[in-house]
C-alpha cells in the first residue's frame, strides 16, 4: 500500500492544477449531525473497559492474578495464622506480603499493583488488622469479560 493510499483514508487528494494537492474532506468528516452512527458504549463503560485492559496490560498484575485464581493452596503460601493474622480461619485471598515474596516485589511495588487490580474492579479487598488480603472478584471479572468480548464481537 502506498502512502497516498492510505492517506486517503482520511483526506482524498484532488490533482494539482497549480503544484500543491488541494485536501477534499472524506465523506465522514462532511456528514451531517443527523445522520447515521454506529452504535458505540456510553462513555463511562469504555472508560470502565480501558481501566479493565489497563490493569490487565501488566505481566505482574497477571500473574497476580493467577496466583488468586488458584488460591492459597498454589503456592504453598504458609497459614496466615502463624502471623498472628486476625480471623485467619476464615482465610481467602492472598495477603500483600505474599506477593512481595512470591514475586520479588517491594511493599510499595505490590501494592501499586494491587490498588491498579482493585481500581479497575477485578479484586477485592479484605482487611484483617494490619494486613491486607486480595481476591479475585470473579462475578465483576466475569462481567468485564462480557463487556469486552461484546465490544469486540468476539
Amino acid at each position: 500500500m502506498s502512502k497516498d493510499s492510505t492517506t486517503a483514508r482520511s483526506v482524498r487528494k484532488t490533482p494539482a492544477t497549480t503544484g500543491t494537492p488541494a485536501a477534499v474532506p472524506t465523506p465522514a468528516a462532511t456528514a451531517s449531525p443527523g445522520s447515521a452512527r454506529c452504535a458505540t458504549p456510553e462513555a463511562a463503560d469504555l472508560a470502565r473497559l480501558a481501566r479493565v485492559a489497563k490493569a490487565l496490560s501488566d505481566p505482574i498484575r497477571l500473574g497476580m492474578l493467577d496466583v488468586m485464581a488458584q488460591g492459597r493452596g498454589c503456592c504453598d503460601f504458609a497459614d496466615p495464622a502463624s502471623r498472628g493474622v486476625p480471623g485467619a480461619a476464615d482465610a481467602e485471598g492472598i495477603c500483600v506480603c505474599e506477593f512481595q515474596e512470591q514475586f520479588g516485589l517491594a511493599q510499595s511495588k505490590a501494592s501499586y499493583h494491587l490498588r491498579v487490580l482493585k481500581d479497575a474492579g477485578l479484586v477485592r479487598e479484605q482487611t484483617r488488622g494490619k494486613w491486607s488480603f486480595y481476591a479475585i472478584d470473579r462475578e465483576a471479572a466475569a462481567a468485564a469479560w462480557r463487556e469486552l468480548r461484546g465490544l469486540l464481537r468476539v
